[in-house]
């Protein structure tokens, strides 16, 4: 039974973490729409989406692999991990700028925003590295608090550059990019004097610990491209085969709305990673399963109730955020379709990330790569014969499906379970702490 007290606190920050950027980032966004004309806002939009786009390599190959050989060891493993994250970091690194270096060589651009973009990316994901590397073994290490801080400081900087630049008139693309690199240089800065990042560890790197990571990491990013190009596919066959433009933007809202669960998805998935992570080393696969089974179960009951809230309110939370000319379009219906689905994210997700850590992440990136074939095949044919945007939000459903089914069968040859345990046992774990929560508030108003 875990330390309900520390697991509340985790879970707490956690979530604080997890929601931090997406807020943070969507003001900044908002802001920056505001005061940027079309044109330039779209160039810093196609910059933002080109790094994050780099950043999802930077997190398959590094991210994953040192969560999953770092947490749980010991300290010569721990340090000999880190530097190996490091020189694999470094080297991805070095070979992104030297491409964007030829491309800013090479490319014929006439427009200066363009090159500003191909000029300033190199430069960019390098600076950013200690601060992503720095994060990563907070997650490893679980201390939430320090990863708090550490968003706080790498959004809070670009967000008062931001609005310096706004109450001084002087923001421009240009100066946006200069802000953007000033935040991230600062924020890796700081990792690196406060030891956060361990860049001193990277002289102790192993070249059995980099080919370990390296091996385990083609895998991983292969699952976050086929992630990433899943969350995509419904975008870009909506654009295809729909001649009426404004059908992309009715199934984008409701899409966008879903972005509400990822947030305590997010949260509970970095702080399980380094509990599996350690059930793993020490080599306790009953512990491993019963991890998996609370977090999945956890989230599915906390699911439930808001999904069925959600699915009762859905053309007044659509009027609400984007006015009143959806509420009377597909956007509603397609809401609630996606409500009908959204307590298999949670199993899905985390079938998946303990597929990973039980160093399976050969079948996590087949079980993701299923998914997003069920998922081309389902809206093309769903299109070509019911000609409805709701066909696309239907074949997500056998999309889940499909990736949940594989996971279970998957993960059922090695470890014990059922289904009925997880949705049993994350009831018991959120109604204990339910419970600890508010006998802890009834103390607190005690003894004031």
């Amino acid at each position: 039974m875990p330390d309900l007290k520390k697991l509340v606190n985790k879970h707490t920050i956690s979530l604080a973490t997890s929601a931090a950027m997406p807020v943070i980032g969507m003001l900044v966004l908002s802001l920056m729409a505001h005061n940027l004309s079309k044109a330039e806002f779209g160039n810093y939009l196609f910059l933002l989406i080109t790094i994050l786009l780099a950043d999802t390599f930077r997190n398959g190959f590094v991210q994953t692999p040192l969560i999953k050989f770092y947490a749980g060891t010991n300290r010569k493993t721990s340090i000999e991990v880190a530097g190996s994250a490091w020189y694999i970091g470094l080297v991805q690194a070095l070979i992104f700028v030297a491409i964007d270096g030829i491309v800013y060589l090479i490319y014929p651009s006439k427009s200066p925003d363009v090159e500003t973009t191909i000029q300033w990316f190199g430069i960019i994901y390098i600076t950013t590295l200690p601060a992503a590397i720095a994060s990563y073994i907070l997650q490893a290490e679980e201390k939430f608090g320090r990863m708090l801080i550490l968003q706080l400081l790498n959004q809070g900087i670009f967000l008062l550059l931001i609005l310096g630049l706004i109450f001084t008139h002087k923001l421009s693309f240009q100066t946006a990019v200069y802000a953007y690199f000033a935040g991230s240089l600062v924020t890796s800065l700081l990792t690196i004097f406060n030891g956060w990042a361990k860049i001193k560890a990277i002289k102790y790197r192993g070249k059995e610990a980099v080919s370990q990571l390296a091996h385990f990491g083609k895998f991983s990013v292969g699952t976050s491209i086929s992630a990433y190009l899943l969350r995509s596919s419904d975008s870009f066959i909506i654009t295809k085969m729909f001649k009426d433009k404004s059908f992309l933007a009715v199934y984008y809202i409701p899409q966008r709305l879903m972005e509400v669960f990822e947030i305590p998805m997010r949260a509970a998935v970095s702080t399980a990673l380094p509990e599996l992570s350690t059930a793993v080393h020490k080599g306790n696969l009953e512990e491993v399963a019963n991890i998996m089974k609370r977090y999945a179960g956890m989230l599915t009951v906390v699911f439930i109730p808001i999904a069925v809230i959600a699915f009762a309110l859905g053309g007044f939370v659509i009027e609400l955020l984007f006015g009143k000319q959806y509420r009377d379009t597909e956007a509603v219906t397609i809401f609630r379709l996606f409500m009908c689905y959204v307590m298999l994210m949670p199993v899905d997700r985390f079938f998946g990330i303990t597929l990973d850590i039980l160093n399976k992440p050969r079948l996590n990136m087949a079980k993701v790569i299923l998914m997003l074939i069920v998922n081309v095949i389902g809206d093309v044919v769903g299109i070509v014969i019911f000609h409805s945007l709701y066909a696309v939000a239907i074949a997500s459903l056998f999309t889940f499906c499909a990736g949940a089914i594989f996971g279970y069968f998957t993960l059922k040859k090695h470890l014990k379970f059922t289904i009925r345990d997880i949705f049993s046992i994350g009831y018991r774990e959120l109604k204990n702490m339910i419970t600890h929560v508010l006998d802890k508030s009834k103390t607190d108003k005690v003894e004031v």
